[in-house]
């Protein structure tokens, strides 16, 4: 028996057995736009930013969403629009974000390959902060921007050393995880950024992983962050702002992760206690803005059955939604049409891409038959974003709506686009 309304999905629902997000019929997106095909609902987007918000409420902070999760333009422009900056990880997604609107000032660039280009870049755009992340940026940065004429915003990423207790690919806080600088080394870098001409030191940064369920990892972090604080400006270096990262959870398949006001209830409390409530904060929530908000839409091209598996061949692929084959990551899939024609049985829903491991489902009780609309829930983070053109397969078009209404945001890429920038090797004479 299939919910009238889904976990995790607060605009998903059946209306007379068809699958609705908000007030559209998700079966008539399929045939409009064909499939696969990705829709994010925007009230499921603002509501979650919303529980953010109340739960700053009356704080100094700015939210930078974590645009990696999904750099769509539209997406970028409606939390632009919405007061949001921006963590950013390359030159290319700071192209985005001017793209779509955003304002460069409210920008964060972290990431460990910084390239001079795109320190250059950056620093031209007038972005807010840079988040380094190792000793060997600092002395670059400093003198990439000190060749401007320049001193670059820094603050500095920590690696505190605390496990978020996630995927081992999707952890970023512990000493064998390649970001930030080892908490034991934090003091002396910041005597050296104080030091260094093309620097000014305007924050700390730290950001211990995503998709966390727990609210203790937080809590230990910002103690290790709040501590070194302390001793940076007793050693005379102010620090203006705290950014605590993001990777806060959704809910995929059970996940309770705490809510986002509940969740800075208590690390506010522990702030204020502290003696930091004071302080400018930087967050950057990704997957807690948009997971829940996605849907990907796919056709059952083939029922295949099998000594030991049957296969439910569906017409998406690990190029389009890899969080499954990269993570072995769990996403509920449920029909568009809940009237079952067919019998209920075991699949493996898979792909048509020629790798055993190009699957989206595993063991999933299903009623369906050839020609059926299947949708892949919370797929809104690290699903088309992190597409690819494997098989030399063009990646899907991309749907926002709003209430009855649907927007096209991006249109479904053509054969042509993937191999527009190749070229032919001239013929032997």
């Amino acid at each position: 028996m299939i919910p009238s309304v889904l976990p995790g999905q607060p605009q998903l629902h059946y209306r007379d057995q068809a699958l609705y997000l908000e007030d559209r019929r998700l079966s008539d997106l399929a045939r409009e736009h064909g499939t696969p095909l990705y829709v994010y609902s925007q009230a499921s987007m603002l509501q979650a930013l919303a529980a953010y918000q109340r739960g700053f409420a009356g704080r100094r902070v700015q939210i930078c969403y974590a645009m990696k999760a999904n750099s769509s333009l539209a997406v970028l422009q409606l939390f632009a629009q919405h007061g949001c900056g921006f963590d950013i990880v390359s030159g290319g997604e700071l192209e985005r974000v001017m793209a779509a609107g955003g304002d460069p000032a409210k920008v964060i660039f972290s990431g460990v390959g910084k390239t001079r280009a795109e320190m250059r870049q950056a620093l031209e755009a007038g972005i807010g902060c840079f988040n380094v992340e190792s000793e060997a940026e600092l002395e670059v940065l400093s003198e990439v921007a000190q060749s401007m004429g320049l001193r670059a915003p820094i603050s500095i990423r920590v690696n505190p050393n605390v496990d978020a207790k996630t995927h081992p690919y999707i952890s970023t806080g512990l000493k064998g995880n390649k970001f930030g600088i080892a908490h034991e080394r934090t003091l002396d870098t910041y005597r050296r950024a104080a030091q260094l001409p093309g620097l000014r030191v305007v924050g700390i940064d730290c950001h211990i992983g995503s998709q966390i369920t727990e609210e203790t990892p937080y809590l230990d972090a910002m103690d290790r962050l709040l501590d070194l604080v302390q001793a940076i400006e007793a050693a005379g270096i102010a620090i203006h702002h705290i950014d605590f990262g993001g990777g806060l959870g959704i809910d995929y398949n059970g996940d309770t992760p705490p809510a986002a006001d509940a969740l800075w209830s208590s690390l506010l409390a522990k702030l204020d206690a502290r003696g930091y409530g004071d302080r400018l904060l930087m967050i950057e929530p990704g997957r807690s803005l948009v997971g829940n908000a996605g849907v990907c839409l796919t056709q059952v091209l083939y029922l295949k059955p099998g000594e030991q598996k049957n296969f439910c061949v569906v017409d998406a692929a690990m190029n389009d939604l890899p969080r499954p084959a990269m993570y072995q990551a769990y996403h509920a899939i449920v029909p568009l049409d809940a009237a079952a024609k067919a019998p209920e049985q075991v699949y493996d829903v898979v792909g048509p891409i020629c790798e055993s491991g190009d699957w989206l489902g595993k063991d999933r009780s299903l009623a369906v038959a050839a020609g059926d609309m299947l949708a892949v829930l919370s797929t809104g983070a690290y699903c088309s974003s992190m597409g690819s053109t494997y098989n030399t397969r063009a990646r899907p078009a991309e749907v926002l709506v709003d209430g009855a209404q649907a927007h096209l945001i991006r249109a479904r890429e053509g054969i042509s686009d993937i191999f527009r920038c190749e070229r032919l090797i001239p013929p032997k004479s």
